[in-house]
């Protein structure tokens, strides 16, 4: 796989992830869901940065939430120049189709998320209790670095309560599958299975 069709993907999974969150940012409210199927809803919800719908706080016990958001957001952004540097050297050494594929979806989602965290909290009004803006008179919701990643994906395909004989969740209400997420996500997810199924061919024994 060429460079320039690495670059194409990368850009065609940008823009199906911003067109879709912005569109959601600009015509949701937050915690409004439109039933697609009954195992599909269009939800938006906002986090702060972290992978499928997971809460920053909970990991960032030991400082603020706002100074995680930020190390999470320079990291990643840090973390993307690899991506990047990985993918321009598996093309060079004319490694195989599937790692550069792999790669490139891993950065387009990783890219796609990180625009949300530097970004949005300035290119954006909040979204409680109203429909957000573009580009406010106002000014956005927060600073630079402090934007929060939009959501809108979610897939809850059973509902029910657990049977009693279960140990530790048993007669608890379950939800499978319950994160809520976006198509940068589903990218990086995308590259990484597809790094664990096809190791083999993805890396040479050399």
């Amino acid at each position: 796989m060429s460079l320039k069709k690495a670059i194409i993907l990368i850009i065609i999974v940008l823009l199906i992830d911003q067109i879709s969150k912005i569109y959601i940012k600009t015509n949701f409210q937050l915690q409004d869901s439109v039933e697609v199927f009954k195992w599909f809803k269009i939800y938006f919800i906002e986090n702060d940065g972290m992978a499928w719908g997971t809460k920053i706080s909970d990991f960032a016990t030991f400082i603020s939430d706002r100074t995680a958001k930020v190390a999470l957001t320079v990291f990643r952004v840090f973390a993307i120049f690899g991506i990047g540097y990985w993918l321009v050297n598996a093309v060079k050494n004319k490694n195989s189709k599937i790692l550069v594929l792999s790669i490139a979806l891993i950065f387009a989602g990783a890219l796609g998320n990180i625009i949300d965290s530097v970004f949005y909290g300035v290119l954006f009004s909040d979204s409680y209790g109203q429909v957000a803006s573009f580009l406010p008179e106002t000014g956005g919701y927060d600073h630079l670095l402090h934007g929060k990643v939009v959501d809108m994906l979610y897939f809850p395909l059973w509902k029910g309560f657990l049977p009693e004989w279960l140990p530790l969740w048993g007669g608890e209400h379950f939800i499978f599958f319950n994160p809520v997420f976006n198509v940068a996500d589903m990218a990086i997810s995308t590259g990484f299975i597809m790094l664990v199924l096809f190791n083999g061919k993805a890396f040479s024994k050399h």
